[in-house]
Formats: C-alpha cells, structure tokens, sequence
C-alpha cells in the first residue's frame, strides 16, 4: 500500500477527528462569513505524484480554496433556492460516504429498501396517493427530464409507438404545454429529442404567471386529439405562483394528456396549512418533480420524482445485460432512472425525516414563510422599492431604484447576504428566495436593513 494511504489508514479516527473538528468550526462561524464573496484567483498547482495524506490535503484546502467558498450553508444565502444541510441530514450524508453503498440495485444491501422507505415517507408528506411510486435523481432539472421521458412514452403508448425501441423521430411531433416552464423543462425537452420548440407557452392571467386554464383549453382543443403533455406549476420561481391543478384536471376529460407538476419548491406548501390548498390536486398528476436541497434542507444534489406509471418508466429505463436483473415487480433502481451508478442520496432525507418528522419540516417551511413576508412588508418602506407580485410564499421579487447588477455586488461585496437577479414583464428585478432550516425574521430585518443602506 502506498505510504501516504498506509498512514491515513492507521490513523483514520484521528483524521475524521480532524475534518469534524474543522467542519465544526466552519458551521459555528457562518454568521461571520461572507455569505457570497467574490472568489479570488487560486493559482494552479500541478497535480501531486507522492500527496501529502488526509491531513497534508485538509491543510492546502483550507489555506487555498476554503477562504473562497461561500456561506451557502447559512441563513441569509437567499440566492436562486437553496436550503442548507440540517443536523441530522449531515449526519447521513457522511454515513453515506462511510457506507459507499451501490443505491442501484437491490441485491446485497438494503439500502434500496432504504430508498424505498423514505420515498414512500416522501409521498405521505407531499399528500401524494399509494399509486405514486418514486426514486432519488440528482436535482429538478433531472427529475423534470424522467417525468417528461414517461411523459414521452405515453404518449407513444396512446398512438401504437415504441418510443423506447423506435425512437423519438417514430413519434413525430410532440407538443408541450405551460404557461411559465422552468428552464430546466426547456433543457430537458431538448436532451430527450424532442426539442426545445415543442414546448407552447399558454397565456397566463393577467398580472400572473399562473397559467390561463381557458387558455390552455384552447390550445389542447388546437390538437384535435392528438395527445400532448402538460407540465403545470406549483411554484413558479421568480414570484411562487400556482397553476389551478384542479381546473386543469378538469380538463382531462375532454382532452388527453400527461400532466406533469413542476412542484421543485412549491410543493413544499403541502406542510404549511395555510398553504396547503395550492396544491391541491397534486396526487392525481401523473408525475411529479420536487427538489429535496431546497427545502427539505438536504445536501446537494438530491431530488424526488414520483410517477403513477412505473410501468412506463421501466420501458423508458430499462438496462438489460447478462450481470443485471431483469425488470421485476419491485425493480432495481437502475430501471428507473437515467444513472445506473446511483449514490445513496436517500439516506440523508431519511435521517432528517426520522430525526425530526413532519412537524419539525413544517417548522422549517412556516418559518422561512414568515421570514419572507416579513422581508416583504418592510421593503415597502424603503422609497422606490416595488414588490412585483404578492409574497405566496417564501419568494419576495421587487424592482429597486438602483442598476441591479452593481447592486447585487454590494450586496455580495457586503458579506452580509445574497440575493440573485431576475427579469420579471421584462424589467430587470431582485429575488430573495427563503429555504434554509436557520433563517428566521432576524435574518429578514438584517437584509431589509442592508438594502436600505445601500438603495439611494
């Protein structure tokens, strides 16, 4: 054994002593780092042929990249949506490193029944139906591109093609529809073939991005019955806006189509009780997308997609070689997903959920919820700052009187938070997005109190 991985070996405990006891002190210091410094130049160093060990690189990290790495973790990072890592969701992450299991398969470990658990846990607390079933991919834009994938293969399903075994180009034209798609619906479209122009914008109602369902009546009428996917919002990303799943639920029964919920954050709202009606109607959507490093505040990249077809979705990801298992009634979870190489992303969400159950993630969400409102009634006080929507729930979206990228470097060059811009009917604007597990209304009043020192 080399003697650099020799030594670590017989020093291990003493090593990962050392880590925790650092990354200790980097938790316990985030309210004096810089939430979102502008990151210095790092010189390259060539690549080591002997290494210095665990402690040697532990050393060079700190001196050379930590200085440069954001307070992300903390609760005024309030840029794009982004929670931090709870306690016990640390934990589990680390003892998925530990573990290194293989999350693809069921055989040897029991780490798939794990996966299973907690994406069953998963789909009670999202109000979602036993006909769900689901699996771990690596963020929104991945569990959007599964969806939309099932999504495809129904839709070849319902016309006599194969798109698994035919390809896209047997299908011809497939027509997508929403009012505000995310753009990781747009890159999804494109990387399964069937291109970023099959996605229709609807109108959407006035003052809204919510889409218009008689809109999106029309537009399906258009189609003379041919079938089409509908990708609804529960949580557009700039104002937190909700698509009626109801209404257009309603619809199904004049016109066939898939309905895919883009729920990343939104929802999340499920939790809250006077929120939870936004999302009404969620369980008979025929895939769902939610993104588990925002709110559930689980290290990334984790995300949930769930699915009333798996049927479906083993046509589309099925792996077959002589070393695999074939598809059976409980599949192995290369079968469903685009990875066949699966880190164990559930373990984390596991240990948060048991560690503090649905009512300490309420807490979590109501109060990120209140910390945005509170943002959001004191930015009316500041002369010429303008909410641009209604707080729903954990996005505030204004205009200021300043040039918003010079003002979004003050804000980083501050140290004190971060916030990201944004285009809103087409003016420049501002979001503070509310995720992380330690923001509270102080984190609120010291952000109003920043923009106020800087506005003109």
């Amino acid at each position: 054994m080399q003697s650099s991985l020799a030594a670590d070996l017989a020093d291990l405990p003493a090593l990962l002593q050392a880590t925790r006891d650092y990354a200790v002190s980097v938790l316990a210091g985030l309210d004096e780092r810089p939430v979102a410094p502008a990151p210095g130049r790092v010189a390259p160093v060539p690549l080591p042929a002997g290494g210095a060990g665990t402690a040697g690189a532990l050393a060079e990290f700190q001196r050379r990249w930590a200085p440069g790495f954001s307070g992300s973790a903390g609760p005024r990072y309030l840029g794009f949506v982004t929670g931090g890592t709870t306690p016990a969701a640390l934990a589990g992450d680390w003892l998925t490193g530990a573990f290194d299991q293989n999350g693809s398969n069921r055989s040897g470990s029991s780490a798939a029944a794990l996966e299973d658990e907690t994406v069953s846990w998963l789909r009670d607390m999202f109000g979602l139906g036993p006909a769900h079933s689901g699996a771990f991919v690596s963020g929104a834009t991945m569990s959007n591109l599964v969806g939309l994938a099932i999504g495809r293969q129904w839709i070849g399903d319902r016309l006599g093609v194969d798109v698994a075994r035919q390809g896209v180009a047997a299908l011809g034209p497939v027509t997508v529809l929403s009012g505000t798609a995310h753009s990781s619906v747009y890159k999804a479209l494109s990387i399964l073939g069937m291109g970023r122009d099959a996605l229709r914008p609807v109108a959407t109602l006035p003052g809204r991005e919510a889409v218009d369902v008689s809109a999106l009546a029309d537009a399906l009428a258009a189609l003379d019955g041919r079938p089409a996917i509908v990708v609804a919002n529960a949580g557009t990303v700039n104002t937190v806006d909700f698509d009626d799943l109801r209404a257009i639920l309603e619809l199904r029964g004049r016109y066939p189509f898939w309905l895919h919920v883009d729920a990343a954050f939104g929802g999340f709202a499920a939790l809250s009780p006077a929120h939870a009606h936004l999302v009404d109607g969620l369980a008979e959507a025929d895939s769902v997308c939610v993104d588990l490093h925002k709110w559930l505040n689980v290290p990334y990249d984790s995300a949930v997609q769930f699915t009333r077809h798996r049927d479906l979705q083993t046509s589309v990801f099925q792996n077959s070689a002589a070393y695999l298992p074939a598809v059976s009634g409980d599949p192995d979870f290369f079968h469903l997903t685009p990875e066949n190489s699966r880190r164990l992303r559930a373990l984390a969400a596991w240990f948060t959920l048991a560690a503090y159950g649905v009512d300490g993630h309420r807490e979590i969400v109501t109060r990120a919820i209140d910390a945005a409102h509170r943002l959001g009634e004191r930015l009316t006080t500041i002369p010429g700052v303008r909410l641009l929507a209604p707080v729903r729930l954990n996005v505030v979206c204004f205009s200021v009187p300043a040039d918003v990228p010079t003002l979004v470097d003050a804000i980083a060059d501050s140290g004190e938070a971060f916030l990201t811009p944004t285009v809103y009917e087409g003016g420049p604007a501002l979001r503070a997005a509310f995720s992380n597990w330690r923001t509270a209304e102080a984190d609120a009043d010291r952000v109003h109190a920043l923009l106020q020192k800087l506005l003109p």
